[in-house]
């Protein structure tokens, strides 16, 4: 069992630095594969699914792995949200029109 160690706002702050991160990634991507409606459409609907999903399943193991660390939740969810981003926005690189 983990230390009821208090709640890091640090930790807070890069999860959702991380966040923001992740949704640029996206809408750069976006933005450099046309910048349509639907490119934008896409993508941006796309980072909001991958955060329902991987934000539900990180919220869950939380709640068995590390209750009462919201920090850590938060900065697991940027993490992956960021990696997603920066995927997305390399993969760009691969369309090919």
């Amino acid at each position: 069992m983990m230390d009821a160690r208090p709640t890091d706002r640090r930790l807070i702050w890069l999860g959702v630095l991380l966040l923001v991160v992740g949704f640029l990634g996206h809408f750069f991507a976006a933005r450099a594969i046309g910048g349509t409606y639907v490119a934008f459409r896409d993508h941006i609907g796309g980072f909001f699914l991958i955060l329902v999903v991987t934000g539900t399943i990180i919220a869950v193991l939380g709640r068995l792995f590390w209750r009462g660390r919201n920090d850590i939740t938060v900065l697991s969810i940027g993490v992956v949200q960021a990696l997603f981003g920066i995927v997305v926005y390399i993969e760009r690189f691969s369309v090919h029109g």
